[in-house]
Parts: C-alpha cells; structure tokens; sequence
C-alpha cells in the first residue's frame, strides 16, 4: 500500500520562523515534533521569490523559465504539468486543495479566472488533477470558497479584514497601535478566520474518503503573508509587541542601514529611501526609511500568527491520528517564499536574493512505517525536489517533465546548488537575477535591463557575513571565486521555453 502524503504550506514565511529551525518567540510545537521525527532542511531554496512563480514550481516541478510564471500576473496554463493530476491518474490518489493556490492572478475583480469563480459557480473541482477544491486567499474579497462560507456564516465579519482595495484602488493605509504597513487590528472571534477554515474544511474533506483511500492534501495557509491582521485578540494574549527586540538583520540605525545598501545594486538603497517602488512586493509608496522600530515590533509580533497555523496543524494531524492514517502519512511542511521582516532595514519582498526570501523553511516527516531516522541535512535542496519526493512516497515513477531529484533523507548528499531567478513582469524595470547558493557561497548576477547594464551583482561569503551585510562583487580579491560561481549558474540553468508567457495581470 502507498502512503497518503499530507502537503502543507504557509505563505511568506521565513525560514527561521520556526522552533526547529532557531526561533525564540512564537511557538510551533506540532511542527517542531513533526521535525524531530523526520528531516529538516536548513538549506532548501525556493525557484522564485514571490507566489505564483514558486507555487508554480511546487506543482510542476519544474524551474519558473520552464513552467513560464517567471512572474506574478502570468497565469499559470490549464494544461501545465500537475503533480497532483499525475499521482490521481496514475497511481489512484485522491487528491484535494485546500486554502490558497494562487496559480493564476489572485486580483481578478473582472472574473477571468477560473480559481476566483469557481465559489460563485458552486464549483469544488475536478481542476489541475485536484478533484476538491475549496479556496482561500488574504482576506475577503468576495471571490473564493471562504468568503462564501463567511458571508454564510459570519457576515458581520467580513470587513474585518485589512481592506486589500478602496474605491481609489489598493489599499496602502497603516494601522493597529502604530500605524505600522498593512496592519489592522482584526476583532473577528479566531473561528471565524481563514487559518482555522482551511484545517477545518481539511479535516471534512479527508471525512469523505475511505479507510483504505490513498490520498494527497496540499493544505495551503494564506498567512503570514501581509496584510497583517489575525484576531487580535488572540495576539495581545501570547505576544505584546513592545517586548520584541529588533530582529539579528535589521542594521539598528537609519545611518548604519544606508551604509550596508550603498555596497549593494542600487535597487536596494533606492528603495529604502523611497527611489524605487516595490510594486512586485508590497504596497507601492512603502519607504522602508520612514519605518520605525516600534512598528517593525508590531508586525513582527501579529507575524507570529505562526503560532494559530501550528495549532491549526496540530487539529489536522489529530484527526488523521483518529483515522487510523498516521503510520501511513507523510507530512511535508514548506512555504513558498520568506519576508524581509526587518533585515537591512526593510519590509515585504522583491527582487532581493538574500536568505529573508530564498531560504525557506521545509520539513518532512517520513510516515513512522518508512522508519526513516530522523536527520538534519544542511546540503542544498530546492522547491524542485518535490515533486520527484511525492512521487516516490506514493511509489509512481517521476514524470519526465520534473527537472528536480527526491529529496534526500540523511546528510550526506551530493548536493552543490540551489538556482533562484527574479524577472521583472515591468517593462520599465526589466529587472533578471540569477542566484545561485553553494556551501558557503551566494552568488547572484544581474541581467541586462532597464536599472542595470548586465555588469553588477552580488557576492557574499555565508560563512564570515552571515546576514549578507558585505557584497564582495566588485571586490577583486574574490574575482576568481564570482566569476567561478557565474560559471556554474549559468551551466546549470536548464534552457528557457521557447515561448515566453504574456503577463495579463500586472501587480
């Protein structure tokens, strides 16, 4: 018999987020268990670092210049691989998508998109080898299977939310005691909230199927991802913001923050100063400078929502626990990309290739009847990997469409390298990196654009700077070691497709 695979993901989570992986703050027990008994990965990268370019390679495990969401606004194409269509059609899986998929744009107030009318149209599915669907994304915005459900059950909460529109357009307003980013003090009761009602309808889906059912869940959390508005309540119990120290990246000072950018492509200072505008992101006038400490303090703390995901988890795993299913289920935790959350200064994502976005947290808890060991690999691995992982769990071959390997289960490996890449979906800012992370070493380099001529980059020594305070691009005592690392990222970038995708939704 195969074994069922339970595939969770949050979103814009770091990897330090967790116990098992060194933080202090929020408590996650349920994934810090399911961590000692299986595999952490304290090097897995993610192919992209914002949504649809990154889910789209954990569907298709495929690199983001094969599969062509290089972008957020590129819809991912209907017939594109799909792991879960593979595992239902060849090996007989029941197979289900609970919560955010973001496949396609998720900003669709027209109804373009099949993933934001399906709730309208009653729909659960059959779509891209999920047979059940039910969706949620950041908030209410009258679209997915939640805000149904919400509406139906809860109708006074619906503008408890941030407000991700306003009549003038995106909402980029601050709120909550410090007028902190896309930040609002949610007063809907925790049951209500969308962490709670995708593990939930988790749970009611996984009622509907035998005892005997193999099955693969990709159970995906929208939070902690921004805005940042949890139950409020739930937060001033566990956490008061002003506790919080400033996190080990963030410079400390506004001068010692423009020191550290000024070494680096001058993207990086131009947005904090206000020069550039993230558009690809986060909220499109956010100056970075103008932040204070307090607020960075107040999302930090309604971040370590992380906790409400963990219990959230915990219910999710209980139940399988009462199926009878846990010997025979592999859990594997991951997210799609990290938050600056305060390194160098700033706040959201982009086009920045440092640990806050590429490194990712992932975990993979064997099910107890592989007696696997438990281990700690620190080898480089990659989104990539699991689809060929899924495979092999649920003993089908990996299709020839995956470009990654199973993911291994002890150190050891012979694992060199992880690839990132950043395409800008603007024209006016044309903006292509191409990072590569070995042992020791980041290495990014930028394409020819609209900002850049081709010639800049990034270089830093992961064992001496850690945080990635010193770029030793334009350094020539380590000329021969960037221009070695270039050589190797560009060997190993597999072809680009031979048509690119058009970007129809530009955010």
């Amino acid at each position: 018999m195969a074994r069922k695979i339970l595939f969770v993901t949050t979103d814009q989570q770091r990897y330090d987020a967790l116990g098992c992986t060194g933080n202090t703050v929020a408590r996650t027990p349920v994934i810090d268990a399911l961590a000692a008994q299986g595999v952490v990965y304290h090097r897995a990268h993610n192919q992209n670092t914002v949504c649809m370019p990154a889910r789209s390679t954990m569907l298709t495990g495929q690199y983001v210049r094969t599969h062509g969401v290089v972008s957020n606004g590129i819809p991912l194409p209907l017939d594109a691989p799909s792991v879960a269509a593979h595992l239902h059609d060849t090996a007989g899986y029941r197979t289900a998508l609970i919560g955010k998929a973001h496949f396609q744009p998720g900003f669709d107030l027209e109804g373009k998109w099949i993933e934001n009318t399906m709730a309208s149209a009653g729909s659960t599915g059959p779509h891209r080898g999920f047979e059940h669907l039910e969706l949620a994304m950041h908030g209410y915005l009258r679209s997915w299977h939640y805000d149904k459900w919400l509406e139906a059950n809860g109708p006074q909460w619906c503008d408890a939310y941030y407000p991700l529109f306003v009549s003038t357009g995106l909402n980029e307003e601050g709120g909550g005691d410090t007028d902190a980013p896309e930040v609002k003090h949610n007063p809907m009761p925790r049951g209500m909230y969308h962490t709670d009602w995708v593990a939930d309808r988790t749970i009611a889906w996984l009622d509907t199927l035998d005892a005997d059912d193999d099955w693969f869940c990709w159970m995906s959390f929208p939070d902690p991802h921004h805005p940042w508005d949890p139950p409020v309540d739930e937060v001033r119990t566990r956490l008061d913001w002003r506790d919080l120290e400033l996190p080990p990246g963030h410079p400390g000072s506004h001068d010692k923050a423009v020191e550290i950018l000024a070494g680096k492509p001058h993207h990086w200072l131009d947005f904090y100063e206000g020069r550039f505008q993230n558009a690809e992101g986060g909220p499109r006038h956010f100056v970075p400078a103008h932040m204070t400490h307090d607020q960075l303090r107040e999302v930090s703390a309604l971040i370590h929502e992380n906790e409400l995901i963990d219990e959230a988890l915990g219910r999710v795993m209980a139940r399988v626990a009462e199926r009878g299913w846990d010997a025979d289920t592999d859990v594997v935790f991951t997210t799609d990309h990290g938050e600056l959350q305060g390194d160098f200064g700033l706040l959201f994502k982009g086009p920045y290739h440092v640990d806050a976005l590429m490194r990712v947290p992932l975990v993979w808890r064997p099910a107890p009847r592989a007696q696997v060991t438990p281990a700690h690999v620190h080898e480089p691995v990659s989104h990539v990997d699991l689809v060929p992982t899924f495979c092999d769990i649920a003993g089908a071959a990996t299709p020839d469409w995956a470009q990654g390997r199973a993911l291994p289960a002890a150190p050891g490996s012979d694992r060199q390298w992880a690839i990132t890449e950043w395409d800008s979906q603007f024209e006016q800012i044309g903006m292509r990196l191409r990072s590569i992370y070995r042992p020791g070493w980041l290495c990014t380099a930028y394409e020819a654009g609209p900002l850049y001529e081709g010639t800049e980059g990034e270089l830093y020594d992961m064992t001496e700077d850690p945080l990635q305070q010193r770029n030793l691009w334009d350094d020539p005592g380590y000329r021969a070691r960037r221009d070695e690392l270039v050589t190797d990222l560009y060997d190993n970038l597999p072809p680009e497709r031979p048509t690119k995708l058009a970007v129809e939704a530009p955010v």
